[in-house]
């Protein structure tokens, strides 16, 4: 199994809060109160409102060890359910409360991953990964030209690529053109959140600016000569199916477009987003997909290699 798109906020357990919480000695919080704070509500009514549910996890990660910690736990969870590569995503910029530099961000995580590299490498379960950086929309431009540059100094060293993730309908992905020119001056490939929140015109600019994959792009089905070029091309889309029901883009998963993707030859991978908002599993993942599309093997096999084929690093 392989994840291409979970975000390392989004998937901090319950467990590992309580212990950073403790480290820090901020306050402990009962399971009630952390589904509260980090599962997305049933009521979920859109995708800002399942970003808040990120607040209290950033909280939590303001330190170096913080930081090293929760990424080595992630990476520890994902190998023991089966999985063989994962790309872990977060935004340094986020987690500069405490005085650290983006640099210094990016260096524990990698740190928190090497880690896992050492201390697992001898088992028949190892696994692969990646770490990808992300810039925020509606963020100091300074501060997502800052987390390029960053890229651009551990691209061979962890750092897979970067991406463009936040709330996408408030800040259009067509005001990002020179943030991606940028990247491209320095070598750093991406890949780009669109078509979740906002519409096929998302995806055409990501499209333009030279994305490599598009993060979610569920939306493509609302154009057909976009699902048209996104089959042409061969460029994948990162789905995330219980992530896009918690947001609201479909009121069921028998509506989401699986079949439609397939019978149109798009490139379409399965992954989380987010383990703990959406309370799932790559393995729930692609156990809803499949039951609920009724899926053969062949099709569920074509999915894994898809994965497999759209691995940037």
């Amino acid at each position: 199994m392989i994840d291409l798109h979970v975000h390392l906020d989004g998937s901090l357990t319950f467990d590992m809060a309580r212990k950073l919480a403790k480290l820090q000695g901020m306050k402990q919080y009962t399971d009630e109160e952390l589904i509260s704070k980090m599962v997305a509500p049933k009521d979920c009514k859109n995708l800002n409102d399942y970003l808040t549910k990120f607040d209290y996890p950033l909280q939590l990660l303001q330190t170096k060890e913080a930081l090293g910690a929760a990424v080595y736990e992630l990476l520890k969870i994902q190998c023991e359910q089966g999985i063989k590569y994962s790309e872990i995503r977060f935004a340094p910029q986020l987690h500069l409360k405490k005085g650290m530099t983006q640099r210094e961000v990016v260096e524990a995580v990698l740190k928190g991953r090497q880690r896992f590299q050492v201390e697992f490498q001898e088992r028949e379960s190892k696994m692969e990964s990646a770490i990808i950086l992300c810039c925020m929309r509606g963020a100091d431009d300074k501060l997502n030209y800052e987390t390029v540059e960053v890229a651009s100094q551990y691209k061979n060293k962890g750092a897979a690529l970067i991406d463009l993730a936040g709330a996408e309908a408030l800040f259009p992905t067509k005001n990002y053109k020179e943030l991606f020119r940028y990247a491209q001056s320095l070598k750093v490939p991406y890949t780009i959140h669109a078509g979740e929140a906002d519409g096929p015109e998302s995806i055409w600019y990501a499209l333009e600016f030279g994305a490599r994959r598009i993060g979610h792009g569920v939306r493509c089905i609302e154009d057909k000569e976009l699902m048209r070029r996104l089959a042409k091309d061969q460029i994948p889309l990162e789905l995330c199916p219980t992530s896009n029901l918690n947001t609201k883009i479909f009121g069921r998963i028998e509506d989401y477009p699986i079949p439609e993707f397939l019978d149109a030859g798009i490139k379409i991978t399965i992954n989380t987003d987010n383990m703990t908002v959406s309370d799932t599993t790559l393995a729930k993942e692609l156990k809803l997909v499949q039951e609920t599309f009724h899926l053969s093997k062949e099709e569920m096999t074509g999915i894994n290699k898809n994965a497999k084929e759209s691995i940037i690093f």
